[in-house]
């Protein structure tokens, strides 16, 4: 955060602007840093203490103030000033009223550069972990819907055309497996964003005594980042984490789609309970899918926000530039975006009516058995290409007659292939699901353990995000103990 400000003496003969001071002023949203920016200034004055760069009754007097100062914002008495500038400068001030001029021996060994770059870095972990926990939510209640529905059959869709019968848990348990992978990229993310910066200094590191280390152990993270030019000026910790949580919102929007088009009159497989649907303004009838509608459109807004960072941040030099300043807001609100769908999603998937019958009416429409006739042409010797032509030739035969494949007689299947009024194919869509039974299939038996093995990785990942949590808290209530200097 290096440039002149009226809030630094020495080389400057005038104040900056008024409307400068607007511009360059980011306190209205890195506020939302202030907790983390204390709990990592309590880090740094342990450590200078230790390390005998600060007196020891300054260092204590330092850690005193920030402690009542982080009171003071939790209990919203704390005064911010856009004349600050950012959220280090409004707390520095703060602490200069409360300690007098010792305050200024806290910045020592530091600078804004690798200060915000550890604060942006102590916020993301807990960020990150607020997403986990809400994606185990997510997913833990598409498998209640899975394992409460297991009985019910569904048509698949390609191109949104009927394609084959597909249990409706193992169409569940598809958006389970992808959220599990965002859940591993996000834990992924996690140990690369738990790094320490501090000690970097503007760029080129400090010179003093400090242990990097120490500080770093003291915040619970699991080291320090090598090298100070990267440190204060990479940002791709929070690329990655818009990106995964762009991810995120593709898939849930995609459920949202889905959810959409089925609460529809013309499938009609779903009804959205009362607390998760809203009304027209004109149509008395209408109960519309809002809140699927909304998870859907503001995909677009965490898109928008990933993008926005790319594109700060491809030409700049390095190491810290003021354009990096515009790298939170975006993160912040996709945060904020992505946390509330996630909070929404469980109750709304929970309270879902799913119309049973209308799903297996649907699964026995539109020739979905036509691939299983085609297969059981296959194992009697016939190239799948040829069986293919075949049964396609049948389904057209089919529908210009107005019937189905069981409505066929043993002279109009031989029309098509000899062989077809003499093997045995699936007559239901319950025969084509149970032929499926291997690993990755809509088979029943192994549906219900594939809907196990995700439940029990939930269980590890959720168990992990609790460790994380109680790991940092730990760490920050010895930060804010009486004993810190």
């Amino acid at each position: 955060m290096s440039g002149g400000s009226k809030l630094w003496g020495g080389r400057f003969q005038k104040p900056t602007h008024e409307l400068v001071d607007q511009l360059n002023a980011s306190l209205p949203f890195d506020r939302r840093l202030a907790r983390h920016d204390i709990l990592g200034s309590l880090a740094h004055v342990t450590m200078l203490a230790r390390q005998g760069i600060v007196p020891l009754e300054d260092a204590r007097a330092i850690a005193q103030g920030l402690r009542v100062i982080l009171q003071e914002i939790q209990e919203e008495r704390f005064v911010f000033r856009l004349a600050d500038e950012d959220i280090h400068l409004s707390v520095e001030r703060r602490l200069r009223e409360l300690i007098g001029p010792a305050a200024g021996r806290l910045h020592t060994a530091r600078s804004r550069n690798d200060q915000v770059a550890l604060d942006f870095r102590l916020w993301m972990r807990e960020a990150i972990l607020e997403v986990g926990e809400g994606i185990v939510e997510t997913s833990q209640a598409l498998l209640d819907l899975a394992n409460e529905h297991r009985d019910v059959v569904l048509p698949g869709y390609t191109h949104l055309q009927r394609a084959q019968p597909l249990l409706l848990a193992h169409h569940l348990h598809a958006y389970v497996a992808m959220l599990a992978r965002d859940l591993a990229r996000l834990q992924e993310l996690y140990r690369r964003v738990n790094r320490s910066p501090l000690g970097s200094g503007a760029l080129a590191g400090v010179p003093y005594p400090i242990d990097r280390a120490f500080v770093a152990e003291l915040l619970a993270m699991d080291g320090i980042l090598e090298n100070s030019i990267d440190a204060v000026s990479a940002r791709d910790f929070a690329l990655e984490f818009l990106a995964d949580l762009a991810i995120v919102m593709a898939h849930l929007s995609r459920l949202a789609e889905e959810l959409v088009l089925w609460s529809s009159s013309e499938f009609g497989f779903i009804e959205f309970d009362d607390a998760f649907a809203t009304g027209s303004s004109i149509m008395p009838q209408k109960k519309n899918p809002d809140v699927a509608e909304l998870l859907r459109g503001k995909s677009g807004r965490v898109f928008g926000h990933l993008m926005g960072l790319l594109t700060v941040v491809k030409g700049l030099p390095l190491a810290y530039n003021k354009d990096l300043q515009e790298d939170k807001e975006g993160v912040f609100d996709a945060l904020d975006t992505v946390a509330l769908l996630l909070r929404v999603l469980p109750p709304m998937l929970r309270t879902l009516r799913i119309d049973r019958g209308r799903m297996h009416t649907a699964a026995e429409q539109g020739f979905t058995l036509a691939t299983d006739v085609a297969d059981a042409l296959v194992r009697a010797g016939v190239p799948f290409r040829d069986a293919h032509e075949a049964v396609g030739r049948l389904v057209a035969y089919c529908i210009a007659e107005g019937k189905t494949f069981g409505e066929l007689a043993a002279d109009e299947l031989v029309r098509f292939h000899p062989r077809l009024a003499e093997i045995v194919f699936p007559r239901t869509v319950w025969d084509a699901v149970r032929a499926r039974e291997h690993p990755g299939g809509t088979g029943p038996e192994h549906v219900a353990r594939a809907l196990e093995a995700s439940r029990s990785e939930l269980e590890r990942t959720a168990r992990w995000l609790q460790q994380e949590r109680q790991r940092i808290d730990e760490a920050f209530a010895r930060l804010l103990s009486e004993e810190f200097p």
